[in-house]
């Protein structure tokens, strides 16, 4: 039974109400005053509370601020003839749950109960059902899918409902939606093997990584205004759309759009191939001293600002106004923020953003990041976490006080792998999870997108007999030397390389900063 403190100097007129509340099933307890509610609270349980305002002795706003100190979990209703703003202020400052001005009728009073109270289950009540709804729909869309605008739709139908439930708490159907994520994988595993090289040679190809400085930056660069690219490395949409809560505040969405990674979706590719303007194997043959095998020593991408520069020249632009800055450490990002005022007379100004990539890896090596980020859902409110106190959100703030364009991307997106897949190979292949590349891999066929020829797919080689695998789905990559050590050390990590629509799918934003509105 839900049991209800009520104080007010005036109960006994609030008699009809309590008889009321006690027809609908509410056990309610009152009080004559803020003295006499502190006393039965000391030796009673209560799930909610209505306050009077103005009560004879300690006011309501004094009995608010030692309840709030005493029981901050119990949500506490202010009842009020005053309709004074400073008042009102207090309570809300006071951290109230509601308030409701005098005369309150029945009614009134039963909706702050359940607004306060069976908010959580009528929530998850009505997120259960309309998920249950839109999940034949949604299945019904997986079967007619045939082009990569559709997937991306699904993707964000997928998301929209991951976030939902998650909100909600509803844990009973979230098994459901994950076996509906899994089956939509499956099939965009096919999709991508069926579609993907094509895509790298049609013209009316969607999106890919290598066109959008050409395709998506370039068309907004004016020298009157800045344009501010801003790079955040392995952001998956699911992350983007709980910062976009944080950010959208200061500015307009212009477009809201997606792209897909290059594979494998990896850094060393994907991010050179975006700044570069130019697909791997094109890098390589191009800019030889500006490209690294998988197996090479040394950084993959430390040439990123100069396959900018090159690809912006290609497309005709004016480099003279150009920055670029690499953040990959929290104490450079503090004295990026000082800069930001400095840059806007730039045409572009490109910031790297590096933590997501890094939390990414930590939560695999690091036993602390793996209990933080156990599941997507710890996974994303972590990231949330670290924005909410990162350089990046104080760059992103600064920006906005600018009259300024504002594209937020990143490169590729992660997975969280729970499937093995043994692989035999020799010491020079790659040591990637989601994709290997040599010579003389011994694989199982139906686990892997097989690309035997990759120059056909842009691709470098390090030897002339040199193939690619893409792990499909939540699959990883696992030697059979101390196979079951490997196996359960990685499972459930956050890995990237291969093929699924949060590897690939990837946030293309374009916001204006609202500061001439």
């Amino acid at each position: 039974m839900i049991n209800i403190l009520w104080a007010d100097d005036e109960i006994n007129l609030l008699k009809p109400h309590i008889i009321y509340l006690e027809d609908k099933g509410y056990n309610v307890i009152s009080a004559k005053s803020g003295d006499e509610a502190l006393e039965v609270l000391e030796s009673n349980n209560f799930d909610l509370i209505f306050l009077d305002e103005n009560m004879p002795g300690i006011s309501g706003l004094e009995t608010l601020t030692i309840i709030k100190e005493r029981y901050r979990h119990i949500p506490v209703i202010m009842i009020t003839k005053s309709e004074e703003e400073s008042i009102m202020e207090e309570a809300i400052g006071a951290k109230i749950s509601d308030y409701l001005i005098k005369p309150v009728n029945p009614s009134q009073i039963l909706l702050a109960i359940k607004k306060n109270l069976d908010i959580d289950r009528l929530v998850e009540e009505k997120t259960t059902k309309n998920y249950q709804q839109e999940f034949s729909k949604i299945s019904t869309s997986l079967s007619m899918i045939s082009n990569f605008e559709d997937w991306c739709n699904i993707y964000k139908k997928l998301t929209y409902w991951d976030l939902e439930i998650d909100f909600s708490g509803e844990k009973s159907i979230e098994q459901i939606l994950e076996m509906q994520k899994d089956d939509a994988n499956k099939q965009f595993f096919k999709f991508v093997k069926n579609n993907y090289k094509n895509w790298l040679y049609e013209e009316n190809s969607p999106l890919l990584s290598h066109k959008i400085i050409e395709k998506k930056v370039a068309p907004i660069l004016n020298s009157d205004v800045p344009t501010y690219f801003v790079l955040i490395d392995n952001l998956r949409y699911d992350q983007w759309k709980i910062l976009e809560q944080d950010i959208i505040a200061d500015y307009k969405i212009i477009s809201d759009d997606m792209y897909s990674s290059i594979l494998p979706t990896s850094t060393q590719y994907s991010r050179n191939s975006i700044f570069s303007g130019l697909l791997p194997l094109e890098i390589q043959n191009k800019y030889p001293h500006f490209w690294k095998n998988d197996q090479d020593d040394g950084g993959k991408n430390l040439f990123e600002e100069e396959l900018l520069l090159k690809n912006l020249n290609r497309l005709g632009k004016d480099t003279s106004k150009i920055s670029y800055t690499k953040i990959t450490n929290i104490d450079f990002g503090r004295k990026v923020i000082n800069k930001i005022s400095n840059l806007k007379h730039n045409t572009l100004n490109v910031i790297v953003y590096n933590f997501v990539d890094m939390l990414s890896h930590a939560r695999t090596d690091m036993k602390v990041i793996k209990e933080l980020a156990d599941d997507d859902s710890a996974y994303r409110s972590l990231t949330r976490s670290w924005y909410s106190h990162s350089p990046l959100k104080d760059i992103i703030n600064e920006i906005s006080k600018q009259q300024a364009n504002l594209v937020i991307t990143t490169d590729h997106g992660t997975i969280n792998v729970d499937k093995p897949s043994k692989v035999i190979g020799d010491r020079n292949v790659n040591v990637n999870l989601r994709y290997k590349q040599g010579k003389n891999l011994n694989y199982k066929s139906s686990d892997v997108f097989e690309i035997k020829n990759p120059k056909d797919y842009f691709l470098p080689i390090q030897n002339v007999s040199s193939k690619y695998i893409f792990a499909k789905e939540k699959n990883y990559f696992v030697y059979q030397n101390n196979y079951n050590q490997f196996v359960k050390y990685y499972k459930n990590s956050y890995q990237h390389g291969g093929i699924s629509m949060e590897e690939m799918l990837l946030p293309f934003i374009i916001l204006k900063t609202k500061i001439n509105d």
